[in-house]
């Protein structure tokens, strides 16, 4: 994608020279899952994945005891997702004017490395990118996107690392909407398979909104981008990570949804650029 020259955004805080330890803690996160699956799959495979979505446990994390200087590489890929970061913040402040929904709150982002404190408790890098809806902030460890290549066979490349910005993102728009907290109101009065189905849905609409976004900015797109952020989300698919921890899928246990359906929502909102037709609740009780 084009983003030399491009606004960078000011809501980033960089903690990546902090160095600390924590315990796990899983995040809903594009890929926290993997975590979770690595976990579960060791011993019991009933347990409840559906409050895995944007918050995060409550496990000690020690405090951060070292500061190092970035190197030039890594302030290289800050300034990337300070970019990364504002054309979010402008394309969403587009669509919230042109849809009549109100202003749009930018949300923050920081990046870390091995732990990091957040509004809804402490996290270590396993679990992978993640929305804290209580702060309104986006949480990554950048090694997420070497495990993504090197692990799950995404192809990678800067298109990658702006669709799952842009899949949280979509978390974001989730919580401004008043969606996130419907679903998990919803998911207190089913049962686990009702609650798995609404987690698909929530994601798979997450996924909508990144294709939106990348809609409104087809004039940055270079050749490959698309494929970048497909490859991307058909790694990131439970059948595709189940079939690679475990050797079987398991459907009940989903709760982001296929690779075909990633992809499919992903796609759907590049094509039309249209947030109204991103219901996937409606389209999964079909």
């Amino acid at each position: 994608m084009k983003w030399e020259g491009r606004r960078q955004s000011g809501n980033l805080e960089d903690r990546r020279g902090m160095s600390s330890k924590g315990k796990l803690a899983a995040g809903g996160g594009i890929i926290a899952i993997v975590v979770v699956l690595l976990q579960l799959f060791g011993g019991e495979t009933g347990q409840q994945l559906a409050p895995i979505l944007e918050g995060v446990s409550r496990q000690p994390v020690s405090q951060p005891t070292e500061q190092r200087e970035l190197t030039a590489k890594e302030k290289e890929t800050g300034v990337l997702f300070k970019r990364i970061l504002a054309s979010t913040e402008d394309t969403w402040s587009q669509i919230f004017t042109e849809n009549n929904i109100g202003n749009y709150d930018k949300p923050g982002m920081v990046l870390f490395t091995d732990a990091v404190s957040t509004g809804c408790g402490n996290a270590s890098s396993s679990a992978g990118p993640f929305y804290c809806p209580a702060d309104q902030k986006l949480y990554m460890d950048l090694a997420f996107f070497d495990e993504l290549q090197s692990r799950f066979g995404a192809k990678g490349g800067d298109f990658a690392m702006a669709y799952v910005t842009a899949h949280e993102i979509g978390h974001h728009v989730q919580t401004l909407l008043g969606t996130s907290q419907k679903v998990r109101q919803m998911q207190q009065q089913t049962n686990a398979a009702g609650a798995n189905r609404l987690s698909v849905a929530q994601e798979l609409q997450a996924d909508f909104y990144a294709g939106v976004w990348a809609h409104y900015n087809q004039k940055y797109l270079e050749e490959g981008d698309i494929d970048e952020a497909l490859s991307a989300a058909n790694a990131v698919g439970d059948d595709a990570i189940q079939r690679r921890v475990q050797g079987n899928v398991q459907p009940d246990s989903f709760t982001h949804g296929t690779s075909e359906q990633r992809k499919f929502w992903f796609l759907k909102g590049y094509k039309t650029g249209d947030i109204k037709q991103g219901d996937t609740f409606s389209e999964l009780n079909r």
